[in-house]
């Protein structure tokens, strides 16, 4: 079989556009702030990738998520933010104790993804705060007093 010239760089100029586009991923590319991963609990590093962005993202984003609700119930369990449901304590010298309700719960994961989601988007974290609320709220109350 003969392939003409014209053919084939058609055919060329395609694989060419092709290797240009970004690969495919389920994880989107980001600047945010995240714990690397093997810093975070066996439990974490075993589960699926978006629960494991959003333990790395809580972890490193206190400043963040201590001002983000979570509308999962958990309120009656003592978390007061979205950052609690995965981390349980900071001690003096800056060690996290990881808590494993988010490993279970994906109204706490997709609070968190659609955080990161809006960061990356450029929007601020009061903007991320309104889309949760707004969002959310048809779940339960609000954790935050």
């Amino acid at each position: 079989m003969r392939i003409s010239r014209k053919l084939l760089f058609v055919l060329m100029m395609g694989l060419i556009a092709l290797t240009s586009l970004p690969a495919c991923s389920t994880q989107e590319s980001t600047d945010l702030r995240m714990m690397p991963l093997d810093q975070m609990p066996a439990e974490v590093r075993s589960a699926p990738v978006t629960v494991q962005t959003a333990y790395q993202f809580n972890a490193a984003n206190p400043d963040i998520m201590k001002d983000i609700p979570c509308y999962c119930g958990c309120g009656s369990i003592g978390h007061t933010s979205n950052y609690d449901c995965y981390v349980s304590s900071v001690d003096d010298k800056g060690n996290i104790g990881f808590d494993n309700h988010a490993l279970g719960c994906s109204i706490c994961v997709d609070i968190t993804q659609d955080v990161m989601r809006m960061l990356n988007d450029g929007k601020s974290p009061q903007d991320a705060r309104a889309y949760i609320d707004a969002t959310y709220s048809k779940y339960g109350p609000s954790n935050i007093p």
